[in-house]
């Protein structure tokens, strides 16, 4: 029964393969679409002077419906319908209108956003709109509305939109070993994540981009540091510390106490940033690709340089599911659950997918263990004919 289910599997995985490629080359043909150069200085941080020219995407209302569910399929979507979808989002939160934000300031700036993202496997513009919709969807799943003020909702989407611009493709472990510029700028403390605050903020320093201007001192100054903390919420290396902290307040938490509330936000954005595993599997495997792509660009610049290599990026040492496994059981799970103990509508939307997600990769490890198994043997028979 085993043999004949390692059989199918093996079917399956030249059919897998098979889409996979596809996908590749549908993502080859997209960037080619897209010649900007991501490395132009002349290019980034220019935003656009005049109205900005993005071919409009008419959220039909069936779009809109389902932009407001985890569930939402972000691979269907061009550049220029992933820019109408997130400003959307921010007329459909009444931060437009509440904040009197310029709608056509708010496209220049997302459209400086755009541009401002690298074409990199993984951390690129596609990945911005998921975390963003991702927060879009939990802020309306949460009724986050009804529990935070605008300006924190403010706060929210913007620091999704902007908590990995500018990401080169290569993690803190690679900058502060490397000993690159970005490391020796931010003395080795979250250097990638005070990058992305730069330039976010550098954005917000052009005046046609700047949905803030118009806001007081004050205000601006809280959005600013409310932002800069939720980025830097992002660094993995501080993931304890920031649950630790979150599991210490939430049988307790407190709607009215400031420090509980920031800390929320934290774990919010932290689990946005890493919630494709919560999304259907057809939806969340691309994505695994892309995350292994760049880890292995980046293992084999180690090896190359001559720089420690961390075992779940190297090619030689990792398949889908161990690398899942354990991030999923360790990591998203005990995560969400203990978001979901204040917001227990997460359950059934967010974090049973993610026990599916794990049984599903449990399941798949099993299967590559049986059939390495059956390959281990056959090549001991034949060694075994030989000698005979």
């Amino acid at each position: 029964m085993l043999e004949k289910r390692v059989e199918l599997e093996g079917m399956k995985v030249v059919e897998i393969e098979k889409c996979r490629n596809d996908i590749k080359k549908l993502r080859e043909e997209m960037a080619s679409r897209n010649n900007s150069s991501f490395l132009e200085e002349n290019k980034k941080l220019v935003p656009r002077r005049d109205v900005p020219s993005y071919p409009k995407y008419h959220l039909s209302q069936e779009t809109v419906e389902a932009l407001r569910q985890p569930t939402f399929d972000v691979w269907q979507w061009e550049p220029n319908e992933m820019l109408t979808c997130l400003e959307h989002m921010y007329h459909d939160l009444g931060l437009i209108r509440d904040f009197n934000i310029n709608p056509v300031t708010l496209k220049r700036w997302l459209l400086c956003i755009h541009d401002n993202y690298r074409n990199n496997p993984f951390h690129n513009f596609r990945h911005c709109f998921c975390v963003s919709q991702m927060m879009y969807s939990m802020v309306r799943l949460c009724s986050l509305q009804e529990k935070f003020t605008q300006i924190d909702i403010l706060i929210l989407m913007t620091a999704a939109v902007c908590h990995d611009l500018d990401h080169p493709g290569y993690n803190n472990m690679y900058q502060i070993n490397a000993r690159t510029e970005l490391a020796v700028r931010y003395n080795d403390i979250s250097p990638l994540e005070n990058h992305h605050c730069a330039i976010a903020f550098h954005i917000f320093s052009q005046p046609h981009a700047n949905m803030f201007a118009h806001f007081d001192p004050d205000t601006f100054k809280q959005i600013r540091q409310g932002t800069i903390t939720l980025i830097l919420a992002t660094d993995m290396a501080r993931h304890g510390e920031i649950l630790d902290s979150f599991k210490q307040k939430v049988d307790i938490f407190d709607f009215s106490n400031e420090d509980h509330l920031t800390c929320l936000k934290m774990v919010l954005i932290k689990c946005c940033d890493i919630s494709n595993e919560v999304r259907p599997m057809e939806v969340a495997e691309p994505w695994v690709d892309c995350l292994l792509e760049e880890y292995f660009m980046q293992s084999d610049r180690e090896k190359a340089e001559g720089l420690p290599v961390a075992p779940f990026m190297d090619r030689e040492k990792v398949t889908k599911p161990t690398a899942q496994i354990g991030f999923i059981k360790f990591v998203l799970i005990p995560m969400f659950e203990t978001v979901m103990k204040l917001f227990p509508q997460m359950e059934e939307v967010m974090v049973q997918p993610l026990r599916e997600s794990r049984d599903r990769y449990e399941e798949l490890k099993q299967i590559d263990d049986a059939m390495n198994e059956v390959q281990k043997k056959k090549s001991e028979n034949l060694t075994m004919g030989k000698k005979k």
